[in-house]
């Protein structure tokens, strides 16, 4: 089956399934999604912006980019968030492939720092993230990695 990398700002006809996939994925309000999406597809700039993996019609994998992934440095901006591939899927490249794109999109758009917050603490290097520091994420009890690449 041939898999693609979708821009959801060019694909408006995704965000409902879109959204509703993130939402069960992460558990954050599906309108919370819906929102950020119709920003993204508003284009009024580089953040907010998502985009999905697509497999026989089927979404295997996506990510987002907004300004706080919900942590506490503000400055640290903007991030990659919601990365998340479905488990049958896994170890084929689609994380590698989606993080890969969106550092392409991002730089295209004069973008060139992204951050990434994850309690995972050996996967991004694979794919040229570096660690950053440590923050504080909203509500967490213990600080999570930061990570950073440069477009």
């Amino acid at each position: 089956m041939s898999r693609q990398i979708l821009n959801l700002r060019q694909h408006p006809d995704l965000l409902s399934s879109a959204a509703e996939w993130f939402h069960a994925k992460w558990g954050v309000p599906l309108n919370a999604y819906r929102e950020s999406m119709e920003q993204c597809m508003k284009g009024a700039g580089p953040v907010p912006q998502w985009y999905v993996a697509e497999e026989g019609g089927e979404i295997v994998g996506g990510l987002g980019v907004i300004e706080n992934d919900f942590h506490d440095r503000r400055d640290l901006a903007p991030n990659v968030c919601a990365v998340y591939v479905e488990p049958a899927h896994r170890c084929q490249g689609i994380a590698g492939a989606l993080l890969s794109h969106v550092c392409g999109d991002m730089a295209g758009m004069g973008i060139h720092t992204l951050y990434l917050l994850t309690d995972h603490t050996s996967f991004y290097e694979r794919y040229g993230w570096e660690f950053f520091c440590m923050v504080q994420g909203d509500g967490e009890d213990k600080p999570s990695r930061m990570y950073i690449k440069l477009t």
